[in-house]
């Protein structure tokens, strides 16, 4: 595997049977190299969620090949892929996923309770990221409290709290103004830097196009450019 964090070789998924059925992705193949931020574009319909959904370990492909950080995950198992997710992959949504009645600091706590990392540790670690994130000095408001683009920041943090490899993101700005989407995808950029993670990013917005690595295009199931 050598730098490659993410290998998609021949990725076929299909949903229904017969002359019903959808084909949602339809031999999709690229690398992704470890320590990049790759776009992944299309209308809606195109695929990008589903295929996103496949390399997190959370559907599996009906045909081809999906290996992170050098695990092919059709070998997993359920109890392999829970681990992958809890350990090697971190999620950031478009609807931010918060729990309500949390604060900041406890909602990117979650992962390394369900961890059970030591409560020193944890605040630690909680402490760095909402600073990271430039939410220090709002741990203690609870998801109401905070703008949506506080929110996402709280959901990249969280993301962000088990040291993950890989990060995926679906339409993080989705909910976003043109001005905070700009700044959440900046911060997107800068945590692949800092934290030197790998990340692959669903988006439609220009801007995080231009900060990404490298984009690459789906249209009806099919990769059309890299």
């Amino acid at each position: 595997m050598g730098d490659t964090m993410v290998r998609v070789e021949n990725v076929h998924r299909s949903y229904g049977s017969g002359a019903a059925a959808v084909h949602a992705l339809r031999g999709v193949s690229f690398d992704v190299p470890r320590g990049e931020l790759v776009a992944l574009k299309g209308r809606s319909g195109s695929g990008k969620t589903t295929l996103l959904n496949l390399v997190g370990g959370l559907d599996e492909p009906d045909e081809g090949r999906i290996t992170i950080d050098g695990l092919d995950l059709s070998g997993l198992g359920e109890d392999g892929l829970l681990q992958l997710r809890r350990d090697r992959v971190g999620f950031v949504f478009q609807s931010f996923g918060l729990i309500p009645i949390l604060t900041a600091a406890e909602n990117v706590g979650v992962p390394l309770r369900l961890r059970r990392t030591e409560p020193a540790e944890r605040e630690e670690r909680v402490e760095l990221l909402l600073s990271l994130v430039g939410l220090a000095d709002h741990a203690e408001q609870r998801p109401g409290e905070l703008s949506g683009g506080q929110q996402q920041r709280v959901a990249i943090a969280r993301a962000l709290a088990n040291n993950p490899s890989l990060l995926i993101a679906d339409e993080p700005t989705g909910q976003l103004d043109a001005e905070t989407g700009h700044a959440v995808m900046e911060l997107l950029r800068a945590v692949v830097r800092s934290e030197q993670v790998t990340a692959l990013v669903a988006t439609h917005d220009a801007t995080l196009l231009d900060l990404a690595d490298r984009v690459l295009e789906l249209r009806d199931g099919e990769i059309v450019e890299a």
